[in-house]
């Protein structure tokens, strides 16, 4: 894994309209929503970057008013796993 550092000047981050414990994960939650909007990130990428599990993130995306990508890989994938489980 290559981490990837973003610095901010602090006056950037006070700027921010959130409380400081809570900055982190809300940017994470937010940076993940719009990479996946914008299609640079996966649905399962985009949740692991948010942290959130896979209906949390479907959750949010929603209340984004984000349609979730689904192609046809993820369909084959879903078919198979219902094929497992029977």
């Amino acid at each position: 894994m290559h981490p990837i550092v973003l610095e901010l000047p602090g006056d950037l981050g006070d700027a921010l309209r959130v409380p400081v414990p809570e900055q982190e994960a809300r940017l994470r939650r937010e940076l993940a929503i719009r990479l996946y909007e914008k299609d640079l990130l996966s649905f399962g990428k985009a949740r692991e970057l948010a942290g959130l599990s896979k209906w949390a993130f479907h959750d949010l995306l929603a209340a984004e008013g984000i349609l979730r990508h689904y192609d046809l890989e993820e369909l084959e994938a879903d078919l198979a796993t219902l094929e497992e489980l029977g």
